[in-house]
């Protein structure tokens, strides 16, 4: 082989080399983005898992508040049914008092009389 010919062939080999040390580059560079690709959609999945978990904790803390509401009205009820039951009661006392004193004033009438 001639050294024109032993030329070519190494300037050939060279750009080949050159063609494949570029490839690796480029194969590097999208390696890279794909694990920065990779690396966001970790974060944003530990955003997501976050989010869930205070929404979940929310809507315990609701649940909670609500049930504490439930058992304050229910209590309430409870005790506008003992202070309706008491006045009740003070009313029957008062009209047996009322009907006490009619009494006794008809007897009064009647002794006067």
């Amino acid at each position: 082989m001639s050294t024109e010919a032993r030329r070519v062939v190494a300037e050939s080999g060279r750009d080949e080399a050159e063609r494949f040390r570029r490839l690796a580059e480029e194969a590097r560079e999208v390696r890279d983005q794909h694990r920065e690709a990779l690396e966001t959609v970790r974060q944003e999945r530990e955003c997501l898992r976050e989010a869930g978990e205070m929404a979940r904790s929310a809507g315990e803390d609701a649940r909670a508040a609500a049930e504490a509401a439930r058992q304050a009205a229910v209590e309430a009820v409870h005790a506008t049914a003992e202070t309706l039951q008491t006045t009740l009661d003070s009313m029957k006392v008062v009209e047996d008092m009322r009907r006490a004193l009619r009494d006794l004033r008809d007897l009064n009438n009647l002794d006067s009389n």
